[in-house]
């Protein structure tokens, strides 16, 4: 049996804080936890009205939870938010008005097996949003020095189209292991966060 997951609950809005931590406390799958005793492997649990820049750059600011994968749970989440929630290691983003408490245990539990859920189209809008801070400030050394492999990009490119692990592997004729092998050794190597802050990567080095 899987050792229950260590959760944190960060709320801008005092009483969902404590609604958030009382309904995860009933859930034999998770631990909570104070942020300040948050480690690396943990979770963190991000609900607010809009992902602004000020409270990612809290996130990234706090040693502790800079260092965490987030599930953010927003009521709005603006083009302009979307890489800063990226860059702030938030790996899995639900809409407040369309998410039960079923739902958030499923994606913190996702979250451990390394799965980001970024719903498809706030991902094409990283996509966007990446593509026109490339256009704007273009860096003519391109590819060369992305540090990607040709199938690492062939990985990339599909799970930019919205593509899971198994579809990747059905496409590319691999195994999900190797997959998965890929996925982690470039997010390893070249030190990003997760899925989504490897796409934005490969779309600001030109390569997709």
């Amino acid at each position: 049996m899987m050792e229950p997951v260590r959760v944190a609950v960060y709320a801008t809005d005092m009483i969902m804080q404590v609604g958030l931590t009382s309904f995860l406390q009933s859930r034999p799958e998770l631990v909570v936890v104070a942020r300040s005793e948050l480690a690396e492997q943990d979770i963190l649990l991000v609900h607010t009205d809009r992902m602004a820049q000020e409270l990612a750059a809290d996130l990234r600011a706090d040693p502790v939870t800079a260092q965490v994968s987030k599930v953010l749970i927003v009521g709005e989440l603006r083009e302009s938010d979307i890489l800063s929630a990226v860059e702030s290691r938030v790996v899995a983003v639900l809409s407040r008005a369309q998410t039960c408490g079923d739902r958030v245990v499923e994606t913190i539990l996702s979250v451990v097996s390394r799965r980001g859920l970024l719903p498809a189209e706030l991902l094409g809008q990283l996509l966007d949003g990446v593509r026109r801070l490339r256009c704007d400030s273009a860096d003519p050394r391109g590819v060369d020095l992305a540090g990607l492999t040709p199938r690492e990009v062939d990985v990339l490119r599909l799970m930019a189209e919205g593509h899971d692990t198994v579809e990747i592997a059905d496409k590319l004729c691999y195994s999900e292991r190797t997959v998965k092998n890929v996925i982690y050794g470039l997010t390893n190597r070249l030190k990003l966060r997760n899925r989504p802050h490897a796409v934005a990567y490969a779309m600001r080095a030109g390569v997709l």
